[in-house]
C-alpha cells in the first residue's frame, strides 16, 4: 500500500510539474509572438518617409554604356498597422510607362530588414534582405531576380541611403559572371 501511495504521490507530483512547464512555455511562446507582431522603433523609422517623393533615375543596361536618365514620383505609406512600407513608383523608363511597388519590412525576430518589389518591366517577384547599418543610416539588402535572357537567378545588391530626413538614395547592383556592376542609381526627393 505504501509503495501505491509512493508510486501515485510521484506521478501527481511529476504531472503537476508537466503542467507548470507547459504553462511556462505557454508563457514565453506567447511573449515571443508579442514582441514578433508589435511594430517597434525601426518601423517608425520607416513610417517618417510615408508620403510623396519625387525621383531621378540613372539606369545602365549594360557595362559602359551611355545610362538612361529618369524621372517618377513615389507614394510611401505604412500599412498593416505600421508593420510595413508599401511603395508605389510611376514614371517613364527609356521611353516606355513605369510602374512598380515594393513592400519593406522589418523582421523582429530575425533583426534583418526585408523586401519584395514587382513592376511592369518583368514578371518575376524580387526578393532581397539585409542589416540596417546604423553608422551610414543605410540597408544593405540582397537577394536574387531573374535574368530575362537565361531565365535564371541573378544575384543583386541594394544599398537604401536615408541621406536626410527629404533625401534617400537607392543604389542597385548585378553580380553576373562574378563580377558586381552598378545597374542603377536613384535619387529620391519628399515632395513639398
Amino acid at each position: 500500500m505504501k509503495k501505491r501511495l509512493i508510486i501515485v504521490s510521484a506521478l501527481f507530483l511529476s504531472a503537476a510539474c508537466c503542467q507548470l512547464n507547459a504553462q511556462a512555455d505557454q508563457q514565453a511562446m506567447m511573449k515571443a509572438w508579442q514582441d514578433y507582431m508589435t511594430p517597434g522603433e525601426i518601423h517608425k523609422m520607416l513610417g517618417k518617409a510615408d508620403g510623396e517623393w519625387t525621383y531621378e533615375a540613372t539606369v545602365w543596361m549594360t557595362p559602359g554604356a551611355p545610362p538612361d536618365k529618369s524621372t517618377g514620383t513615389a507614394v510611401n505609406k505604412m500599412i498593416l498597422g505600421g508593420r510595413y512600407q508599401q511603395s508605389t513608383h510611376s514614371g517613364n523608363i527609356m521611353g516606355m510607362p513605369f510602374e512598380g511597388q515594393s513592400v519593406l519590412g522589418y523582421d523582429n525576430a530575425r533583426k534583418v530588414f526585408q523586401s519584395t518589389w514587382i513592376d511592369n518591366m518583368g514578371t518575376g517577384i524580387m526578393q532581397m534582405e539585409g542589416p540596417l547599418d546604423h553608422a551610414t543610416r543605410s540597408i544593405n539588402l540582397t537577394g536574387k531576380m531573374t535574368d530575362p535572357m537565361t531565365g535564371k537567378d541573378v544575384k543583386v545588391r541594394e544599398k537604401f541611403t536615408w541621406v536626410d530626413d527629404n533625401t534617400q538614395k537607392m543604389e542597385m547592383y548585378d553580380t553576373k559572371d562574378g563580377k558586381e556592376t552598378k545597374t542603377m542609381e536613384i535619387t529620391f526627393k519628399r515632395k513639398v
